[in-house]
């Protein structure tokens, strides 16, 4: 009877302590949401708070995210959201093309170019996020849950001309999360 007594007077606080944790009234706000971190500024001498992460932390912070899918480690996906392996990720950042022109001098044989195309770490210039949010409606607390984070970079045409915003890969931290995606709507 003294051994029931003393598990009963070790598990009445905890019972009570638990009955007593306050809820979380936190709805969801969105299933996704997603928006574009600038994490290196384009204009030079800029302070590191205006890049939104100090310099050394960034570089840790991009490096870490490709050298996990370079090696393999997660798995990446493309931007219809198939898996991608990690060949394919190093193709992504290092290959060779065959270019075929035509010789401006006589006799004006074919030519062939291998141009090499190569993408640096340092041209990582935003990181895009994906996440479902969740909010307390009395004390406007949030909550957000990463689904998914990509490397973006600046895409520039051979004459340097500005293409538009290029996102290299995604990297989902919720396993069923590309199955969840319709395709198409997630680019």
């Amino acid at each position: 009877m003294k051994t029931t007594g003393k598990i009963l007077f070790l598990i009445l606080p905890l019972i009570l302590f638990l009955s007593c944790e306050k809820k979380s009234s936190k709805k969801i706000i969105t299933e996704r949401i997603r928006y574009d971190v600038p994490v290196k500024s384009p204009m030079e001498g800029t302070a590191w708070w205006v890049e939104n992460i100090e310099g050394s932390k960034r570089e840790i912070f991009v490096k870490s995210i490709i050298n996990a899918a370079l090696k393999g480690d997660i798995q990446a996906y493309d931007t219809d959201n198939k898996a991608i392996t990690k060949e394919k990720i190093k193709f992504l950042f290092s290959h060779s093309d065959s270019v075929y022109t035509v010789s401006p001098n006589p006799p004006y044989n074919d030519t062939m170019m291998v141009v090499k195309k190569e993408i640096h770490q340092e041209e990582i210039t935003m990181v895009r996020f994906l996440e479902e949010w969740y909010m307390d409606e009395k004390t406007l607390e949030f909550d957000k849950k990463i689904l998914g984070i990509a490397p973006v970079r600046n895409n520039y045409d051979e004459h340097g001309a500005f293409r538009g915003l290029e996102v290299l890969f995604w990297v989902y931290f919720d396993k069923e999360y590309p199955a969840k995606l319709q395709l198409g709507t997630e680019k």
